[in-house]
């Protein structure tokens, strides 16, 4: 006894008795979902960087190390799925996982979008020396200052600047790190200025 594709309700013939389909349309139909599921996933890891572009964590680093890990196992799942789908082969307990990690990128960018916009705390400013700096071109292009840190147990802070202001550090500047405690307790960088 297999599972119904579309349903996941048990059956012992070709045409399931809970949702009336037959298997190869029940397999387009599991497809079709996977499909669309795979999009609202991209799209929420994608927000997520938005998010973490706008409201850059202090642990930048840590959080898009995170979401990569989390979206290539993610997309591997939803091919594996979509592959046994093809084989007729019991998919449920898979496709069920991957149904709950989904929403995981999305949850994500609102916990960081609220953590900022919504943070009505007192910032706090930081001096740090520039150690180095670093750009990475792309659609959401990244420039950091790498500056000494204020924190215990950190050599080293990477803090987001914008472009413009990315050309007037160099290494050895004293800058000051305007620092929001964010709203759920993540740090995050409201802006450099010169000393």
């Amino acid at each position: 006894m297999t599972r119904c594709l579309n349903c996941g309700a048990e059956r012992d013939a070709d045409v399931c008795v809970s949702c009336g389909l037959g298997s190869g349309a029940a397999e387009l139909l599991l497809r079709k979902r996977l499909l669309n599921r795979t999009a609202v996933f991209v799209l929420g890891a994608l927000a997520f960087v938005a998010a973490s572009v706008r409201y850059p964590p202090l642990e930048l680093d840590s959080a898009l190390i995170f979401i990569g890990v989390l979206f290539f196992p993610t997309l591997g799942l939803a091919i594996w799925v979509e592959r046994r789908a093809l084989r007729h082969a019991e998919v449920e307990a898979l496709k069920r996982i991957y149904y709950g990690l989904v929403p995981i990128p999305w949850l994500l960018a609102i916990l960081l979008l609220g953590n900022g916009a919504l943070d009505r705390g007192a910032a706090h400013m930081e001096e740090a020396r520039v150690v180095g700096k670093f750009a990475m071109a792309g659609a959401l292009p990244i420039r950091r200052l790498v500056v000494t840190s204020w924190r215990e147990g950190h050599r080293v802070e990477r803090v987001s600047i914008d472009r413009s202001d990315y050309d007037s550090y160099h290494p050895g500047d004293l800058v000051d790190v305007k620092v929001q405690d964010g709203l759920v307790g993540i740090p995050w960088v409201a802006g450099v200025s010169s000393r």
